[in-house]
């Protein structure tokens, strides 16, 4: 079985032939080696090429060995998706910056347990983080979401329009906005419009542009 070899560094100066030493030195012969060069640590594995055509190369049941962690993901989360993708293929992952470590093996599989619960801290953190981004950003009076495609002339033009009979679609048309866009502007409550058969409140649809189109 083949052994393959992979090395990463953020910039083109920057050289993965000490890595490659780093594995040969620990007794693995590499039988091939891949390397993305001028590839941030921040980028996903499944978006670092050769590490994608290093995973269409390796057969199932080899062993890829990495000098670290980092070089399998960008956080605890993407390694853990890659380990659990190359476990499935029976494929040994080999850790040197953990002791030769075999993630298929039994103090592998804890490591993998570890990185899971960090992986899932790094998940609320981040929700955590986007939550107070979006409550200072309110309280500082910022608007949050897209801008919007009409100003606020042609707002009060479409509620007074819509107000005097223009179907939703006539709007949507003359402002060049979407139907959904028009009804955020009339209707921006969300509230019903209207009562079905039941008694249960609805929305009105715009049946009028429907018959029209179909000459009706």
């Amino acid at each position: 079985m083949a052994i393959f070899g992979y090395g990463r560094v953020s910039t083109r100066e920057q050289t993965t032939e000490n890595q490659r030493l780093e594995i040969e030195n620990a007794g693995f012969k590499v039988d091939y080696w891949f390397t993305d060069e001028g590839i941030s640590g921040k980028t996903h594995a499944s978006q670092r090429p050769q590490f994608v055509a290093m995973l269409d190369k390796i057969r199932d049941g080899e062993t890829l060995v990495v000098s670290r962690l980092d070089r399998l993901g960008r956080d605890a989360e993407d390694v853990l998706r890659t380990v659990r993708t190359l476990a499935e293929r029976k494929i040994e992952v080999i850790v040197l910056q953990l002791g030769k470590l075999d993630l298929g093996s039994s103090a592998g599989k804890l490591m993998l347990t570890m990185l899971s619960a960090v992986a899932e801290m790094e998940r609320s953190l981040l929700v955590e983080r986007t939550q107070a981004g979006l409550v200072r950003a309110k309280a500082e009076g910022k608007t949050l979401g897209r801008p919007s495609k009409t100003t606020p002339a042609q707002r009060e033009e479409m509620i007074t329009k819509y107000a005097a009979g223009e179907t939703i679609s006539a709007l949507a048309r003359t402002y060049g906005i979407s139907r959904a866009s028009v009804l955020a502007v009339v209707n921006p409550s969300r509230e019903p419009t209207g009562m079905g058969p039941d008694g249960v409140p609805c929305a009105v649809v715009d049946w009028s542009d429907r018959r029209k189109s179909r000459g009706a």
